[in-house]
């Protein structure tokens, strides 16, 4: 029988939530080329990459740019991200994460990060959680994205522990889908009527304890 050994945690949408920060940059950008972004518009870049992120809005504001132009845009957008989760505090870290992560350490599970962000060691940094986890996977150590499992089997694989022994914290049905693809049990964080491949639906780590991740062992 196995038995939960190790907890792998996305980044945003789990432990903090930097889409707002996403949001304001992408619209910077579009109010810069002449229209504007809303947050519905962002609702539809969840789980969607930079480049293709690009894509859609300059689609949807009707403007046309060369590959090149495209690239420095996309660059543009990254660095005032950058800018904006450099000032991160912990107060940010989203309720009930940094307890959850201390109370799976205290029972003896491994705890590992499965981010596609390739900053997700700076915000680790900003929101003090560094040292809350065994192993970080992020963008900088994978090259498929999600539902490809890569993220997820290298953070097993990290912190010595079978993938059929880990859960996998996701708030995209992508991620859900990556820890499935993996062998994983899955909890999905947010709408359990979205993330309905999910072993269990929370809406957020102060939601769960370590005691409720016994059911999930077959």
């Amino acid at each position: 029988m196995n038995t939960i050994k190790a907890c792998i945690f996305d980044l945003d949408g789990v432990i903090v939530d930097t889409a707002v920060y996403h949001y304001k940059a992408w619209k910077r950008l579009a109010n810069e080329l002449g229209f504007d972004f809303t947050e519905h518009d962002n609702e539809k870049l969840k789980g969607v990459s930079r480049t293709r992120s690009l894509e859609l809005i300059l689609q949807w504001g009707g403007v046309t740019k060369t590959e090149a132009e495209k690239e420095e845009l996309a660059a543009r957008k990254n660095n005032w991200y950058v800018e904006m989760i450099g000032q991160m505090k912990p107060d940010e870290i989203l309720p009930g994460a940094k307890e959850f992560l201390i109370s799976c350490r205290a029972a003896g599970l491994k705890t590992a990060l499965g981010s596609a962000s390739k900053n997700s060691m700076m915000i680790l940094e900003k929101i003090q959680l560094v040292n809350l986890f065994d192993a970080i996977i992020d963008g900088n150590k994978v090259s498929n994205p999600k539902p490809d499992p890569e993220v997820f089997l290298k953070g097993a694989e990290a912190v010595g522990v079978a993938p059929a022994d880990c859960v996998v914290f996701e708030d995209a049905i992508a991620g859900i889908e990556a820890a499935k693809n993996g062998d994983m049990k899955a909890i999905g964080v947010g709408d359990p009527q979205v993330l309905t491949e999910a072993d269990k639906v929370i809406s957020g780590l102060d939601k769960i304890t370590v005691e409720q991740l016994r059911p999930l062992t077959p």
